[in-house]
C-alpha cells in the first residue's frame, strides 16, 4: 500500500516540465558576433551594450522565407513598443548576403551576424534553436524573460514588452 504513493510521487517528479533557461550559457556568451561595421565581439559584450533596456532578440536569416514573412509583425511591435531594443542575430551564410538582406527587407534595429554555425554552434545549442525566426525577450538586467516564440505576435512576447 505504501508503494503506490511512492510510485506516484516518483512519476510526477520525473514527468514535470523542464523550466526555460533565464540566462545564456557561458559558451554562448563567449560566441563571436560581427557588427555591421565589421567589429567582432562576444555575445556578452553585445548584450552589455543594451543593459537597462528591454531587448527583443530576433534570430533570423535573409534566406529564410518565414523570417521575411514575419517582418511586418516585428515592424508592428517596433511601432507599438519603440523603447525596446530590437536585436537581430543573423545566420546568413556570408556578410554580403546578410547586409543585402537587411537593406532589401528594410530591417531596422541592431544587427549582428552569428559567428558559429546553426547546427552544432554554441549560441544555437544554448537556446535549443530548432527553427527560425526565433524570438526571445531579455529583461533590463539582461536575463531571458521570454525564452521561446516562433511568431513575433506571440502573446508571451507582448506580455513581456508591456512590462
Amino acid at each position: 500500500m505504501l508503494l503506490l504513493p511512492l510510485l506516484l510521487i516518483t512519476f510526477v517528479s520525473c514527468t514535470g516540465q523542464k523550466e526555460d533557461p533565464t540566462s545564456f550559457t557561458e559558451a554562448a556568451l563567449n560566441d563571436k558576433m560581427t557588427s555591421l561595421s565589421g567589429e567582432e565581439m562576444q555575445l556578452k559584450d553585445v548584450l552589455e551594450k543594451y543593459k537597462g533596456k528591454t531587448v527583443l532578440v530576433d534570430v533570423w536569416a535573409s534566406w529564410c522565407p518565414d523570417c521575411i514573412k514575419g517582418m511586418p509583425k516585428v515592424e508592428a511591435l517596433q511601432e507599438k513598443y519603440p523603447d525596446v531594443v530590437y536585436l537581430f542575430l543573423s545566420y546568413d551564410k556570408s556578410v554580403s548576403a546578410w547586409e543585402k538582406g537587411i537593406e532589401k527587407y528594410n530591417v531596422n534595429g541592431e544587427h549582428y551576424l552569428v559567428g558559429s554555425k546553426w547546427k552544432g554552434g554554441t549560441f544555437s545549442e544554448s537556446i535549443g534553436l530548432d527553427w527560425i525566426p526565433r524570438y526571445l525577450v531579455l529583461d533590463k538586467e539582461g536575463n531571458i524573460a521570454m525564452y521561446y516564440a516562433k511568431e513575433a505576435d506571440d502573446e508571451k512576447i507582448i506580455a513581456q514588452l508591456k512590462k
